[in-house]
């Protein structure tokens, strides 16, 4: 983890340097405003279900974005959240619509570590990522792209966004 965390930096260097756009989950422009300091997750999740979630997916930076993917040979955005998730012994639906259903609804300012993030593309539900706390999240962006870390920073992302959702706790 520490090693992850101290390449991070040059990581989120390479991601900004390859700026393209590219056809995905949600096709965004390859342009990341991720901070190039620091730890990326600050933030601690209110629970263990979210932590786990968190280090789960930040173990995934760097597997390469694969079309319909939900396992570390390859991600799609809604492939990644259902397989940290699973991981933390959660089931989810496959698609990102399907998973903001199954979410309960909350506003950016109140989500925590963990939390989804839902994006849209027009009308349809297109991306959801994994958040990090104080703005960044994790995701599998698009074709040609990796697990990467995002944040609000980045216009494409800060006006696509639709709600933030909590998978709530099973007894």
């Amino acid at each position: 983890m520490a090693l992850q965390r101290s390449l991070l930096p040059v990581f989120l260097a390479f991601l900004a340097a390859i700026s393209a756009s590219l056809a995905g989950c949600s096709s965004p422009p390859r342009v990341s405003d991720a901070p190039a300091a620091g730890p990326v997750a600050d933030a601690q999740p209110a629970d263990p279900v979210r932590t786990q979630v968190v280090s789960t997916a930040m173990q995934m930076l760097g597997v390469p974005y694969k079309w319909g993917g939900s396992t570390p040979r390859g991600f799609d955005c809604s492939g990644l959240v259902q397989f940290a998730y699973a991981n933390a012994g959660r089931r989810l639906p496959r698609t990102a619509a399907a998973q903001m259903e199954a979410s309960a609804p909350l506003t950016l300012e109140l989500a925590e570590a963990g939390d989804l993030l839902f994006f849209r593309d027009g009308s349809r539900t297109s991306h959801v990522a994994i958040y990090l706390g104080q703005g960044r999240f994790v995701h599998a962006p698009s074709t040609g792209g990796e697990v990467s870390v995002d944040t609000f920073g980045n216009a494409y992302w800060r006006m696509r966004f639709a709600r933030a959702g909590r998978v709530e706790q099973t007894s």
